[in-house]
């Protein structure tokens, strides 16, 4: 299988790469906007969860093993294998996450057209497995760039980040139990180059808007909904972006809004 998708998982991880590649103990020990997380807790969860995607696509069954056993034990696992890594020197660190996320590329890119790859939810084609893992490391990506004070200039893969968000709007109510409103949104974001991004059918009755930056964020719930410059149009598009979420699992409690309890 060959998709662009992988070509952007690889620069979305180089581009994260070098923010902590010349970091020293004290830069991986510091403080991201995760609770509890720090930069070393960050890169260990994807150091994890390439190799746990990476059992997925070659050992089905060693991964519906692995779900069963995660399941008796509750969602803690995703805390306790960071945690778990995070213990790791920062080198050999490094390494397992560099050494692990090539193995799943290249696992994705072997698969034959057409292939599911078992996940947490409903299987995956390689390309959709491809595109959680970057939006997941441009998700953590930004909480190490936070923790560092770094800036991060916006490119053209968080189209891929954007458009799981879209897609999962309905895996959003089902994690709190709740009914997806009839019939689809449309999503019109303005992309870092200018352009516009849509998705969803063009006589959605009710739809959403704003920056694409500010989109992404917003459903890898890396910032509050009040500090985005997004805009609803209708009330059931209104309450999705106070429940939207791109990833697997639960929602967590989110972001404050900037400046809330000071």
């Amino acid at each position: 299988m060959y998709h662009p998708v992988l070509d952007d998982l690889r620069d979305e991880s180089e581009e994260l790469d070098r923010l902590v590649a010349g970091l020293g103990s004290a830069g991986w020990a510091r403080a991201t906007p995760a609770a509890g997380w720090s930069v070393a807790h960050q890169i260990a969860h994807l150091a994890w969860t390439d190799e746990v995607a990476l059992t997925a696509a070659t050992a089905p069954d060693d991964f519906a093993a692995h779900v069963a056993e995660a399941a008796a034990g509750g969602y803690g696992f995703v805390d306790r294998a960071a945690e778990e890594g995070a213990r790791t020197g920062p080198s050999a660190l490094l390494e397992r996450w560099r050494t692990g996320r090539a193995r799943l590329r290249e696992a994705l890119r072997s698969l034959p057209d057409g292939a599911r790859v078992p996940w947490y939810g409903p299987p995956m084609s390689g390309p959709s497995l491809a595109t959680a893992r970057l939006m997941e490391t441009w998700a953590h990506g930004r909480d190490v760039a936070d923790a560092l004070g770094v800036a991060r200039e916006p490119t053209a893969r968080l189209r891929h980040v954007a458009r799981i968000g879209w897609r999962a709007r309905d895996h959003a109510y089902a994690v709190r139990g709740l009914t997806p409103p009839d019939g689809e949104f449309r999503v019109l974001l303005d992309a870092p180059d200018g352009t516009v991004w849509t998705y969803g059918p063009e006589d959605a009755a009710q739809y959403v808007t704003g920056p694409a930056l500010d989109f992404c964020l917003l459903v890898t719930r890396r910032a509050h909904r009040a500090d985005l410059a997004l805009r609803a149009h209708g009330p059931d598009a209104d309450r999705w972006l106070d429940i939207a979420q791109a990833f697997a699992g639960p929602p967590g409690a989110g972001r404050p809004p900037r400046g809330a309890g000071s």
